[in-house]
């Protein structure tokens, strides 16, 4: 039960983003309380024993970590720590009648060689360098930004001070400079890839979502790096309730928030133990769910469009291409049916209602970087992880029937890898203590039901630019500087709803923080 009666700050979710808005504030002498409505915290950033009897603890939803600030973790003194991967990405592939592959990683003169013996020349590789450079200069401009209070479209601008690789990247589609730099197909598609994470849209669409998720993809961290977390994403949220409970926050689980009520002075909270008073009330939720528990009109529904699998394999399957180890490809990002024309194949049949025929995703092993994951017994025999996150399956298609749905793509999507591969990765799958393959799957649906995201969408809503817009009709003062700003002065949004919210970040947490301190 909580403490009081009443708080400076509720925090409504128990997921990464609100643990660090309770932190930031606890240690500011603030007094908080936490409201989960699950039996434990963390929201998708969780570590879980998810098959029978295995002594294996798998990042079961969000996997990887490229927005979280480094200051967070100073700041709060976190014990949590992130590991490089040598490898990049490999992208396998049939040229010639012959199986190849892109391999990204090991270092620049092995990049290049696999450059030069897929393309047949020098010029895709001086093109990515190229590319890459201005996206690192990109990110070494706008991440600092997010941390601080919101800019405005011209402030964000003028740091970024380029007005070439502004104009490409937030003023025109992402397609147009993609097919300008690159020429070969499948090097353009895993460039796009970055563009489409969680995130339904085709290489031009002129909404630019496409654009906005290609840049939280590419400046995380100031360098675009997308790291493993060690002991699993569950490592951070668990550090994370360990700093807020030390500062001072209650956190209290197996408590469902139902409603929110304010003057925008002052607010009520109505859960399962009770009605809370707080002055401020900041909500790790989605813009959906806070619509709901202040009964208002909710906004327009978002839409996931992924498939996620986790599977435990007794070892890594061999590959067509012999000239690869397995060990390196899968320790980066394993692309299959991920080059250009591909992509846009199976959004148009994604958008015309049809499970795509070749379906896109990319893979990789986090128990090659960070094998304490796995139980000691489990290391010593070889087991590995595999985490699958599928591309353009967006949550109409599984309205009709889900569960039907899942498996039909699911079996699809592992069809599509086998093509790759030297043996079926099912000869590889490990059985849990019921005698089960150890493999899940999670349709946008289940994410829904699951977590609360709605329609599966892994951001809340669509990601936006990450500077101020004057048109987006919410409150004022610091949370409206500070992109956290709801219709209600003293309601907060610490969540991926917010403006920069979105992946495992702690930003919009952080955020959220600085404009209840500003303000007070």
């Amino acid at each position: 039960m909580p403490e009081r009666t009443s708080y400076d700050a509720v925090i409504v979710g128990g997921g990464h983003n609100g643990l660090v808005a309770a932190a930031y504030l606890a240690r500011a002498g603030r007094s908080v309380l936490v409201l989960e409505r699950l039996d434990h915290t963390g929201g998708a950033a969780v570590s879980t024993r998810a098959f029978t009897g295995i002594d294996a603890r798998l990042s079961r939803y969000s996997y990887l970590v490229s927005l979280l600030p480094p200051a967070i973790v100073r700041d709060l003194g976190l014990r949590f720590a992130v590991r490089k991967r040598t490898v990049s990405s490999y992208t396998p592939a049939v040229r010639g009648g012959r199986p190849t592959g892109l391999l990204v990683g090991g270092g620049e003169a092995r990049t290049r060689e696999s450059f030069a013996e897929l393309t047949g020349s020098e010029r895709e590789f001086a093109a990515w360098q190229r590319f890459y450079g201005t996206t690192r200069r990109l990110a070494e401009r706008v991440f600092p930004t997010l941390t601080e209070p919101l800019p405005t479209r011209a402030a964000l601008r003028a740091a970024v001070d380029d007005d070439t690789t502004w104009h490409a990247l937030f003023e025109r589609p992402l397609g147009e400079l993609v097919e300008e730099t690159f020429t070969d197909d499948l090097v353009r598609g895993v460039v796009l890839t970055d563009a489409l994470i969680g995130t339904f849209a085709a290489a031009h669409d002129p909404s630019l979502r496409q654009n906005r998720c290609f840049l939280y993809h590419v400046i995380g961290g100031g360098t675009g790096d997308w790291d493993v977390p060690l002991g699993g994403m569950g490592a951070l949220t668990d550090a994370l309730a360990e700093a807020a409970r030390g500062a001072g926050a209650e956190i209290v689980t197996d408590c469902a928030v139902t409603g929110i009520a304010t003057d925008g002075r002052h607010a009520e909270v109505t859960c399962a133990r009770g009605t809370i008073g707080a002055r401020r009330v900041l909500v790790n939720a989605s813009p959906r769910e806070l619509a709901h528990l202040l009964g208002e009109t909710p906004p327009p529904p978002a839409e996931g469009a992924q498939l996620k699998v986790n599977m435990l394999l007794t070892r890594l399957p061999r590959l067509r291409d012999t000239r690869v180890d397995p060990r390196e490809a899968f320790s980066g990002t394993f692309h299959v049916a991920e080059g250009y024309g591909q992509l846009e194949r199976s959004y148009r049949q994604a958008a015309s209602g049809e499970l795509p025929a070749a379906p896109p995703s990319e893979i990789y092993c986090h128990s090659l970087t960070d094998p304490s994951i796995l139980g000691a017994d489990l290391v010593r025999q070889g087991y590995q992880t595999l985490t699958l996150f599928g591309l353009h399956a967006p949550a109409r298609l599984f309205a009709a029937d889900n569960d039907a749905t899942r498996e039909r793509l699911l079996a699809a999507t592992l069809a599509e890898l086998d093509t790759h591969l030297a043996e079926p990765l099912a000869d590889c799958l490990a059985h849990d203590a019921d005698g089960r393959p150890c493999i899940e799957a999670k349709s946008p649906l289940d994410l829904d039901a699951e977590l609360g995201l709605p329609g599966g969408n892994i951001f809340h809503r669509e990601l936006a630019f990450p500077y101020a817009d004057p048109e987006d009709g919410r409150g004022g003062g610091a949370p409206a500087r500070w992109g956290v700003a709801t219709g209600h002065p003293n309601v907060l949004l610490c969540g991926a709803g917010a403006v920069r919210g979105g992946g495992v970040s702690g930003i919009p947490g952080h955020n959220a923080a600085m404009a209840v301190l500003e303000e007070d």
